[in-house]
C-alpha cells in the first residue's frame, strides 16, 4: 500500500487532496501548524473516509527543517517509506504593497510560501533517492505565471520562485538518474479561507473587482483536489504540470460569465 505525505493539510486543497488519497486506498499522512484543526481532520478521514489505508497526523511547523526531517522519520517508522510527497503549505499577504509590509511579515511568507518547500523536497528526495522511487510536487500560485497585482508582490515573488525551483529540481533529478518524479501543481483560483486571510489567520476584505474574477475564474478544493489526485497517481513522468484552470477554461468562463452567474462570497 503506498503512502502520501502533504504538508498544511488540516484544510483546503490539502484536506481535499488528503481525503481523495485516503479513497484511493492510499496511506495519508496529515501535517499541519495547527494542531487543532490537524485532530478535526484525521478524525474526518478515518470516520467518513474509511477504506484499507491508515492515516497519521504530525503537527509540523515547515519552517523548521527539525520538522520537516521528523515528518519524513515518522512516516519511514510508521509505513516503511514515502511514495508522494506533497509541499503543499502555504499562506497567503495582507493586501498591501511592499513599502507597507513589515520584515517580519516579509520574511516568514518566504520562509513558509518558498523555503520550506525548497527544504521540504531537499529532506524529501533524500529518503526516495535511499528507498529508490518516490514522487515530489510543489503547489503553484498567483504570480507562477509572472502575473502581478497589487498587494501580492512577495506572496508572488515566492511562487515565482517556486515554479523556477521544481524545473530545476526536475533537471537535476533527470541528470543524476535518478527514480523520482518531481512536478508541479497548478490549482488555479481556489475558494477557501486563503483568500481572505494573510499569513494564515488574519482577515481583510476582497476589493469589488477581485471578487468579480474570483467568481469567474475560481472553484471549490474538492472539484481541484479531485483532478490532481487523479492525474498524481497516474505520473510515471518527470518534469511534469498538472494544470486545473488552462487558458481555454478560463477563456470559456469569461465568454460565458454573464449568463453563468456566480457568487462565492455572498
Amino acid at each position: 500500500m503506498k503512502t502520501v505525505v502533504i504538508t498544511g493539510s488540516a484544510r483546503g486543497l490539502g484536506l481535499e487532496m488528503a481525503i481523495q488519497f485516503k479513497m484511493k486506498e492510499y496511506n495519508v499522512v496529515l501535517s499541519d501548524i495547527l494542531e487543532d484543526k490537524l485532530k478535526e481532520a484525521k478524525d474526518l478521514l478515518e470516520k467518513e473516509y474509511p477504506s484499507r489505508g491508515r492515516v497519521i497526523s504530525l503537527v509540523c511547523d515547515v519552517t523548521k527543517e527539525s520538522d520537516l526531517q521528523r515528518l519524513v522519520d515518522e512516516t519511514v517508522k510508521e509505513f516503511k517509506g514515502v511514495d508522494i510527497w506533497i509541499n503543499n503549505a502555504g499562506v497567503n499577504q495582507p493586501m498591501l504593497p511592499i513599502w507597507k509590509l513589515e520584515a517580519d511579515s516579509i520574511n516568514r511568507l518566504l520562509d513558509i510560501d518558498l523555503k520550506s518547500t525548497i527544504i521540504g523536497s531537499k529532506i524529501a528526495i533524500s529518503q526516495m533517492i535511499k528507498q529508490g522511487y518516490g514522487q515530489i510536487y510543489g503547489v503553484e500560485g498567483y504570480g507562477s505565471n509572472d502575473a502581478t497585482m497589487l498587494g501580492l508582490s512577495i506572496y508572488g515573488t515566492g511562487k515565482r520562485a517556486t515554479t523556477y525551483f521544481y524545473k530545476a529540481l526536475a533537471n537535476e533529478v533527470k541528470e543524476s538518474k535518478l527514480p523520482i518524479c518531481v512536478g508541479v501543481l497548478s490549482p488555479g483560483i481556489m475558494i477557501t479561507d486563503f483568500l481572505t486571510h494573510s499569513l494564515g489567520t488574519d482577515s481583510f476584505a476582497l476589493p469589488e473587482k477581485t471578487k468579480k474574477v474570483y467568481n469567474i475564474l475560481g472553484d471549490y478544493p474538492d472539484v481541484i483536489a479531485s483532478f490532481l489526485v487523479d492525474k498524481i497517481v497516474q505520473n510515471k513522468k518527470n518534469d511534469v504540470k498538472f494544470n486545473w484552470l488552462t487558458n481555454r477554461k478560463a477563456t470559456i468562463r469569461f465568454m460565458t460569465s454573464s449568463f453563468n452567474k456566480r457568487d462565492f462570497f455572498n
